[in-house]
């Protein structure tokens, strides 16, 4: 009775009578700004928040039924802790389910910048999917999405003229089925610019493929993928194929990952497993997961070809050096994880065998490589654990592997209430633990030769103001790519964000500091980055107005500078949404370069890179015809006054300013 009084006061205030696809639909992907705010530089340079960007705007187009989706489905959500995950699941079991999104506002642990972004992503529709998937129903009823992008250059490359293998034109094909969030199935092509086409060795037409189906809530299977696909468990020491981003959203999250099995429906060339895996619950609170793989991997070979010097992941194919990388040797990975709950305390335990059909045999005359992975097999056993309390969450996971080396990372999260969150990390990676499929928090980038500690605070004093802060201090026992010996890092961030009624206004200042070879590489010297952002936010009816400016200082043996000033107004009405883009931005270098972002077209990424000085503009517009189709496009211009061309090597234009139109359409059945 209670509920339903409180649902109705909620309804009265928010004019909601059902729970609507997508919040604020007047913008085009509203929540890209709002989740902006979590991320930072390091995030930006990573495939992983590419990859994440892709599947949020895969939910935003097929969300989640909030009152049948499973654990491992809400813990896809980067941005929920695994209190509020386990808030919501306890408020649906006690009251029932969810009539509206308006709902969200009684779970006290879920603030309301979260439940904005949550909104975009889940939906509770008013005939909730069954159980258990029936196939014959899903395939019958299920949506169907074709979307086609293409980039058109007005320009030439220098390997357009000579050495590209292909036109000078990217696109991708994607397909994909949707029957509610129970069953997934599609298949992705894309193209880079320069890559043949039903050329060369591209015989089959796109350069990658990524194939697979995935399907959840069939009896005992709760998860089934096959084809293409992502392995995380624990905190990714051992198997961290899926979201694991940066600090600001592990703090977040209060230290915890997206874990399970998830399709590969990414255009990213790497990074994926290939073959079927499973997860089935085996008694009451212990689930069981297996997987198999085996896939061709893009390597450079060394000793006469018969062995691996490097396996290569940025997955271009554009000239015959790079051809000729492509697909040189094979990847086979088998391995299992054992998930046991028992209230607020889970356990679990990952075991992997990885086989590779040539030895890896890195190029150890490189001082920071001595203790790369050598060989054929590997194996990584984990133990994991989380504990979930009231007002504390405990994560962690302790790895090992071939060479008997210890990897630990261990984190404890307090939320004594909605408005405070701290969080605590400490990690230990040895120099010879080898992990060919880990992904986790660190500061340089791999699951390996590092240790470190991290502190993060989010705040909410007032109701309409949040401060976020973090500080994290990394060792590095062994030398690094820059650094021939020991050397250490510095990182640290705050930010304070305002939201009032149509305003929003973000300030935030990142101060790293780490050290490095000198240039004579005869002794450590340090860099010491400061980085400071202002942004304002004004939406009023179908009318969006944002603003901002961006300053970076790097201080070495020389001090590099840079700013930039960008603004975007966005305006939407019924079928016709519209946005316009520009910046100025001046930098010495690339180190004091700036990123911004920038709307774009479904699944585009949406942050760029500026250096040197110019101006960058932009429109993109979509339109809508009733339900079916949508065509989007977006042009786009970066003009410099600091040289007469652009980029160097094969990638050079022999002109000052570049333009770039891209197109797409979808058709949904």
């Amino acid at each position: 009775m209670a509920k339903h009084f409180m649902m109705s006061f909620l309804l009265l205030l928010t004019g909601q009578v059902a729970c609507p696809q997508n919040a604020n639909s007047q913008d085009v992907r509203p929540w890209e700004a709002l989740f902006a705010d979590i991320t930072t530089l390091d995030d930006m340079e990573s495939s992983e928040w590419e990859e994440t960007y892709e599947m949020l705007c895969e939910l935003e187009q097929a969300p989640l039924d909030i009152n049948t989706a499973t654990r491992e489905q809400l813990q896809q959500l980067p941005f929920l802790s695994d209190r509020q995950v386990e808030d919501i699941q306890e408020y649906i079991y006690r009251y029932g389910a969810m009539k509206s999104t308006a709902e969200l506002a009684m779970i006290a642990s879920i603030d309301y910048a979260t439940r904005q972004l949550l909104t975009h992503f889940v939906d509770c529709p008013e005939h909730p999917a069954s159980n258990t998937l029936d196939w014959r129903k899903a395939l019958g009823r299920a949506r169907h999405d074709i979307t086609i992008t293409a980039n058109v250059p007005f320009y030439k490359r220098r390997g357009d003229k000579e050495g590209y293998l292909g036109y000078p034109y990217r696109h991708s094909l994607r397909y994909q089925l949707h029957y509610r969030d129970q069953l997934k199935a599609g298949l992705v092509g894309a193209q880079d610019a320069g890559e043949p086409f039903f050329a060369h060795r591209n015989k089959a037409g796109y350069d990658f493929y990524s194939f697979y189906v995935e399907a959840h809530r069939m009896g005992r299977i709760s998860t089934l993928v096959a084809g293409r696909y992502k392995a995380s468990f624990g905190m990714g020491l051992v198997m961290g194929g899926t979201f694991g981003l940066g600090k600001m959203t592990t703090l977040t999250a209060l230290g915890r990952r997206g874990s399970g099995l998830k399709a590969h429906s990414s255009r990213q060339a790497a990074r994926f497993l290939q073959g079927a895996a499973a997860t089935m619950r085996m008694a009451k609170g212990l689930e069981a997961t297996a997987f198999a793989s085996y896939r061709k991997v893009d390597a450079t070979l060394a000793d006469g070809d018969s062995a691996i010097a490097n396996i290569v992941a940025d997955g271009y194919h554009r000239t015959a050096t790079e051809m000729d990388k492509k697909g040189n040797a094979s990847e086979t990975v088998g391995g299992t994880h054992l998930n046991y709950r028992h209230g607020a305390l889970q356990l679990g335990a990952t075991a992997t065998i990885t086989h590779y059909s040539k030895p890896l045999h890195p190029n150890t005359a490189q001082r920071y490589r001595t203790y790369y992975a050598a060989g054929n097999d590997f194996w990584n056993v984990g133990i994991d654990y989380a504990y979930t309390h009231r007002l504390f969450t405990l994560h962690g996971e302790t790895a090992t592997g071939k060479g008997g080396a210890i990897a630990t990372i261990n984190s404890i999260g307090f939320s004594p209430t909605s408005r405070l969150s701290l969080l605590l990390l400490q990690r230990f990676y040895g120099k010879k633990y080898h992990t060919m499929h880990g992904s986790s928090f660190s500061e340089g980038g791999r699951v390996q030769n590092e240790s470190g500690v991290y502190a993060g605070m989010s705040w909410q004093p007032l109701r309409y103001l949040r401060l976020t802060a973090y500080t994290d201090f990394a060792q590095f026992p062994f030398a690094t790519y820059q650094a021939q010996v020991a050397s250490r890092a510095w990182d640290n961030l705050v930010q304070a964000q305002l939201s009032w009624q149509h305003l929003a206004l973000t300030a935030r200042y990142r101060l790293k500091w780490r050290e490095h070879d000198n240039a004579e590489h005869t002794a450590l010297t340090a860099t010491t980055t400061h980085r400071a952002r202002l942004s304002a936010t004004l939406t009023q009816g179908g009318w969006r107005l944002a603003a901002n400016a961006d300053w970076v200082s790097a201080e070495a043996a020389e001090r590099s500078r840079g700013w930039m000033a960008s603004g975007n107004v966005g305006y939407s009405h019924a079928w016709l949404k519209v946005t316009a883009s520009m910046g100025y931005f001046c930098t010495d270098d690339s180190e004091s370069r700036i990123y911004g972002y920038e709307p774009g077209v479904l699944y585009d990424f949406g942050y760029r890179q500026y250096e040197g000085e110019g101006i960058r503009w932009a429109v993109v517009a979509r339109a809508d015809f009733g339900r079916r189709l949508m065509v989007a496009a977006h042009l786009a211009t970066t003009n410099y006054f600091d040289r007469d061309h652009i980029s160097t090597g094969y990638q050079r234009i022999d002109r000052s300013a570049k333009t770039d139109l891209q197109l797409q359409v979808r058709w949904r059945l």
